[in-house]
Formats: structure tokens, sequence, C-alpha cells
């Protein structure tokens, strides 16, 4: 049967991969986010190890790459749930660290900590290679966009349910038993997860992909122009936005003078702004195209980091509404950008190669993720503790970083324009349709005038 025909609704069976998003996501953030870094911090990490936490993940995607060659020998399914398995085991190992206390010094489950962190993110980063040329030959050209903000809702609103559980589980001084409780239920989430990956339909590889024995060409996928524009726009969205969750974080820690319960449930309105993303999009997506939500996406960052630049120029005091705002505005135009970058990645890859173009694809934007903390790190580093007060503002280590990523974000969005997608409407027209011709306008012909 052939997935890929033009069809009004989703495969039968599909509901359970929006399920298995919201399990997914309860087990994930956990150790993969905020509650991990501060368990590392309750052990002494260092700035440097922190850094190799937050990074392992997206660099050990690198492991894409050899994997591709095995996925069509396996099947879609298989491969996924096999390493989805896997990383669960390690999540039930890591909630055994904490309790180690009694008989190990703290470096020493660090040690073991970064061991088991090590071990999940590569199961999952040599799995992961099936995600979504699995996903992309059982959704309808047609529905694509629609599947992805649906996906994203259901992950942000998990993800921010997951703050909160975390926040009220860790309180103000948490202690270790605490962790090992978050912990596992990080492990039971995903494994609950594997009962609805399970039931996702799965899609036959066609023939000549699978008796494929030819080498692969690397270099002239790369060169393939449309694939090569999306590869340079989403670099460029990688570096700029590959610190700014950890640092807007670090600011609000060492500036704002925020508590860890407070930072968890202040970023955890950033999913909400994920969630969001289903108001503003809907299912206009398929029919706007990628193209203009990247632009416009890439505007509306720039003015996000004009917020934080003030805040960190101390133009604008850090006040709590302020903060929530762009907490809230940084979750929906990620989800919008992330969803644009997979829609368009599924509409200009070809169905020849599909699992090495999109291994190409994850693996590019992982690795600049992986990397650009570091390197935002360094340039924060730098500046230390230099301040000058130019054009009304304070130009310190943050305030720095913040104005070098939006400037950072100017060149993605020059890159996102030049992108090639011919059936996308101009990014004009997007304007148009969010400003005037969306339902919202209902509300305000109807709203009562004085």
């Amino acid at each position: 049967m052939n997935t890929e025909t033009e069809n009004n609704s989703f495969p039968k069976g599909l509901n359970n991969a929006f399920l298995f998003a919201v399990f997914n996501a309860l087990s994930f953030q956990i150790v993969l986010s905020s509650p991990m870094v501060l368990y590392a911090k309750t052990l002494d990490a260092s700035a440097t190890v922190l850094g190799i936490i937050v990074g392992m993940m997206p660099l050990l995607v690198i492991f894409q790459i050899p994997a591709a060659n095995y996925v069509h020998r396996i099947g879609y399914k298989r491969f996924v749930y096999g390493g989805w398995g896997t990383r669960v085991l390690f999540i039930f190992g890591m909630a055994l660290v904490p309790l180690t206390g009694v008989f190990l010094a703290a470096e020493s489950r660090l040690a073991l900590l970064l061991m088991l962190l090590f071990c999940f993110n590569l199961s999952r980063g040599i799995s992961s290679c099936a995600w979504l040329p699995w996903i992309t030959a059982l959704v309808p050209p047609n529905l694509r966009g629609k599947y992805l903000v649906g996906d994203a809702a259901y992950s942000n609103f998990a993800s921010f349910l997951t703050f909160v559980v975390a926040a009220f589980c860790l309180g103000e001084a948490p202690q270790p038993w605490r962790f090992s409780v978050l912990f596992v239920f990080s492990a039971l989430m995903g494994a609950t997860s594997l009962i609805f990956l399970k039931r996702i339909p799965d899609v036959s590889i066609p023939d000549e992909v699978r008796t494929a024995t030819t080498r692969v060409p690397w270099l002239e996928m790369i060169r393939y122009a449309p694939f090569q524009k999306l590869l340079k726009m989403v670099a460029g969205w990688s570096v700029a936005y590959g610190g700014i969750t950890a640092f807007t974080v670090a600011y609000l820690k060492v500036e704002a003078g925020m508590s860890e319960k407070q930072i968890l449930l202040v970023t955890s309105v950033m999913f909400l702004g994920g969630l969001s993303s289903l108001w503003f999009l809907g299912s206009r997506l398929d029919r706007l195209g990628s193209k203009p939500v990247l632009s416009f996406s890439f505007i509306l960052w720039i003015l996000i980091l004009g917020g934080w630049l003030a805040l960190a120029g101390r133009l604008l005091a850090p006040r709590l509404p302020i903060v929530l705002v762009l907490e809230l505005l940084m979750g929906l135009f990620a989800a919008l950008v992330q969803m644009a970058n997979t829609r368009l990645a599924m509409a200009v890859i070809p169905v020849m190669g599909r699992n090495h173009f999109f291994a190409i694809y994850s693996v590019l934007g992982s690795v600049c993720l992986g990397l650009a903390p570091i390197a935002w790190g360094l340039l924060i580093d730098a500046v230390g503790s230099w301040k000058v007060v130019r054009f009304y503002l304070e130009w310190n280590r943050f305030s720095v970083f913040f104005a070098a990523a939006g400037a950072v974000f100017f060149v993605a969005f020059i890159l996102a324009r030049r992108l090639h997608e011919p059936e996308a409407i101009s990014m004009e027209a997007l304007l148009r349709d969010i400003l005037i011709q969306s339902p919202q306008r209902v509300w305000l012909r109807l709203w009562p005038r004085p």
C-alpha cells in the first residue's frame, strides 16, 4: 500500500503517535533538561561538565550517519522501538545514582551519571535516524503540517506538566531521594510511551531501497540545491538558538536571583507557548508553506532577543510579567521553526536515499545545537565582568550574548528567504492571513465598541 497518496485523513492508528509524544515528553524532559542539570549541580558539577550534559544529546545524533545504513534491513518500527526501549533501561539506572550517596563520593556519582547519560543518548542517537523517515512515509504529504502541529501541541503540553511536577517534587532544597523519585517517574513514563510506539502503524520500505547496494553519494546529497539551502538555514537557526534556553536560565539565576523552583516554573511557560502553536497555526501550515512561517518566526525571534537585551542591559527591570511573556513567545516561535523545518525537509527530500538525507539533516542541526552552547559560553566567559554603558544600555556578558544571538537570527532570516519552496505563499500573505483573515478576527468584530 502506498502511504504517500493524497487523502484528507490520518492513517488508522496514527493517534498512537500523539500519545507516544505525550509520554515521551514526560520522560525525556527530566533527564535531558533543567532537572538533570539541577541534580548535577548538587554534585558540584563544573560549568564544563554542565556543558557536556547539555550538549551530549545533540552531539551523539551524529551516529545517525552510520546507523542509516541498517534501517532498511531492520525496518523503521523495530529500529525505533529497540533504541527507545534500551534507553528506558538506562533511566532506571539513573534513578539509583542519587541513592548511592551513602557509599559513593560526589565525583564518583557524577562520573556514573555521565556514563549512563552517554549510553542513554547513544541509544537515542542511533535509533532516532528511523523516526523521521517512518513518519514521512506514514503521513500523507498534504497532512504533514497538520501532524507536526498536533505533535508539537501534545509534546509541549506534556513538557509543561513535566516541569510543574519537577518543580513541586524538588522544592527549594531537594534531598537526593527526591531526584530518585523524579527519575523513576521519567523511566515509568518512558516505558509507557513504548506501549503506544508499538501501536503506531509500520510502513514497508520499497524493494529498490531495501535491496540497494550502491555506495551512498553523501556529497551529491549535500549538493542537491533545495536540500543545501535548507541545511544552511538549519545551521544558522541551530547556532542562534543553541544557547538561548541555557543562558536565559543562567541570567535568571545570576542576575534576577530566582530560585531553582521559580526557574522551573517560569521556564515551563515556554511549553505553553509551544502548545499555543496549535491555536496560532492550526492546520494552516500545509496551506501556507514553511518558508513564510520561518521568515516571520525569525523576525519575531529578533524582537524576543531585543527584549532579553533590554533586561540584561538594565533598560528594563526583570519583572515577572515581562519574563513570562518572553518565555511564552520563545516557546511559540521555537515550535513554529521546528515544525516548519521538519515539514520542509519532508517536502524537499526525495524517496530514494530518504534515510541518509534525514540523517544528514538531523546530524547537522544537532551538532550545531550541541556546539553552539559551548561557543556562546566561551563568548560569555571572555566578556567576563567587563561592563560599559552605551546607548542607554549596560553592555555586559549577557547583553552581549543576546545581541550576538539576535545578529545570527538575522542571518537565519536571510537564509530562510532563499529557501526553495515554490508552493509557499509570500510572507506578506502570511501576515494578512494571521492578522486579518484568521478566525480570531471574528472576535474583534464581535467585541462591543464604545
